[in-house]
């Protein structure tokens, strides 16, 4: 799994410290930032020092905006239990793969415990700041944004087919056992649930499982073809989901910069 240093501007991954002592050069709500972390953030996100001290002190914000979220161990192992079920592998699989790799099951449990508290954090400050966009507003982002929704115009896939979801599992695992057939499908006026899981599978890939009522299909997607920018009534909830996007990061900036005018930061060097 990828160490990630930079989530995003509202979810900053957790830094590791230098492990010899360094200067302090602030202390952020009572959490000191060290003139050895400022370095390193500058030189592993290639950014400045003004931006990789912006970064820490936001960390230390966040953190002391979420102090009081308290994350129980039943929803940290579901969490846990989802992430890898997504990936297709059982919690002890999961625990192999990440032994190997040279991490550690408790660090592992911490960053999911942490990225739960960020989310709840989020939904609890954040998301109710946000208000619900009116058509207008989503009609105006949609003109100024139209290159966010061209999608291919054509996507050849091969449809396969079995009587249960067992069956069509077993042959996505192996690849062999079952007939396809392929076919050439244009994207317009597509049924939206299939054109999303179309777009979001890659080439190459198989998608879930779908019930068809009387057998259970996959497609492997083999390529993706042509452009077309998608109408706005077709487009509305990918419209609505970029719009929502947009504005969190904005939320999220607005809610840390005043933060950030009534914290008590002391700079020390």
């Amino acid at each position: 799994m990828k160490k990630i240093i930079l989530l995003s501007l509202l979810f900053m991954a957790t830094f590791t410290h230098a492990k010899m002592m360094d200067a302090i050069a602030m202390i952020v709500e009572g959490e000191p930032i060290t003139t050895a972390e400022i370095r390193t953030i500058q030189s592993q996100a290639h950014i400045s020092k003004q931006q990789a001290i912006d970064l820490l002190i936001q960390d230390r914000l966040q953190k002391a905006a979420m102090k009081d979220i308290v994350i129980p161990e039943s929803q940290v192992d579901s969490e846990i239990a989802r992430i890898a079920k997504q990936n297709g592998l059982s919690v002890p699989k999961m625990q192999k793969l990440l032994k190997k790799q040279g991490i550690r099951w408790s660090k592992y449990r911490k960053t999911v415990r942490e990225a739960l508290k960020k989310r709840a954090f989020f939904k609890q400050k954040v998301a109710p700041t946000i208000p619900a966009p009116s058509e207008d507003e989503l009609k105006q982002f949609y003109q100024t944004h139209q290159s966010l929704f061209v999608i291919p115009a054509t996507i050849t896939v091969t449809e396969y087919s079995a009587p249960s979801e067992s069956a069509i599992k077993a042959f996505i695992k192996k690849q062999k056992g079952l007939r396809g057939k392929k076919e050439n499908k244009s994207t317009k006026g597509m049924n939206p649930a299939l054109l999303d899981m179309f777009l979001q599978t890659p080439i190459g890939s198989f998608t879930a499982p779908i019930n068809a009522g009387d057998r259970y299909v996959t497609y492997k997607i083999r390529a993706k073809n042509g452009k077309r920018t998608m109408p706005f009534e077709a487009a509305k909830g990918a419209v609505a989901a970029r719009w929502r996007q947009q504005q969190q990061t904005q939320a999220v900036k607005d809610y840390f910069q005043k933060m950030r005018t009534e914290a008590n930061i002391k700079i020390l060097r």
